[in-house]
């Protein structure tokens, strides 16, 4: 059998998600990256809680879409360890256009939040764009391999950054909570507080409107 992979550059579509209405008198913009199995309009749904009128929340939609059993709701997912680098790419190109389209107005509280498989998405995007945001809250989620200290010192010295996880968490252990924190610690030093909680994996939204 004589196989190629080929690889090819086309143009793709994709849809996002916004909640409140983006005026003067908003205070805080979020980035928001939802966790695998998600959709974007529903991840949502763990900021309605948060002032309308102050905040504007922005969740972009993880590319590949597929079927959840045993009832077949439909989730995404944003990358696998397969061609993750082009993978990414793809991803920074099509944040890159979100945020295009938003304009973001300068002078607001921006906020950058990845919950699961979207912390790896959230820390690679703002490494690759260095985007400055006031506070990078990584929820639940791993630390990709690769990033190193290097990669976020243009972060501003005011930058704030938070770990959240549950104590109970199925899928962090305390030997995987300990190797987070501590990478989180080396990436980024005294910016980061470590939040815990009592709880399983699942995403904390009591934490959420404490961060404004």
């Amino acid at each position: 059998m004589n196989s190629q992979e080929k690889e090819i550059s086309y143009t793709s579509t994709n849809s996002y998600s916004t909640l409140n209405t983006l005026t003067e008198r908003t205070k805080t913009v979020w980035l928001v990256c939802h966790g695998m199995g998600y959709m974007s309009r529903y991840f949502l749904k763990y900021f309605k809680g948060l002032n309308a009128e102050d905040n504007y929340i922005i969740a972009p939609q993880a590319p590949s879409k597929f079927y959840i059993q045993p009832k077949m709701h439909v989730g995404a997912n944003w990358l696998t360890r397969d061609n993750t680098e082009a993978g990414m790419e793809n991803i920074v190109n099509y944040i890159d256009a979100v945020l295009e389209v938003e304009k973001i107005p300068e002078g607001v509280h921006l906020i950058v939040f990845g919950y699961s498989q979207g912390v790896s998405v959230a820390m690679r995007y703002i490494a690759k764009r260095q985007l400055q945001c006031d506070q990078l809250v990584l929820h639940s989620g791993g630390i990709p391999k690769e990033l190193t200290a290097k990669d976020y010192k243009y972060l501003s010295k005011d930058t704030k950054v938070k770990l959240i996880y549950g104590t109970k968490d199925e899928y962090l252990d305390e030997q995987r909570i300990q190797l987070e924190s501590a990478r989180a610690t080396d990436l980024f030093g005294d910016k980061v507080s470590v939040m815990p909680f009592k709880g399983t994996h699942v995403v904390n939204v009591e934490f959420i409107e404490k961060l404004v």
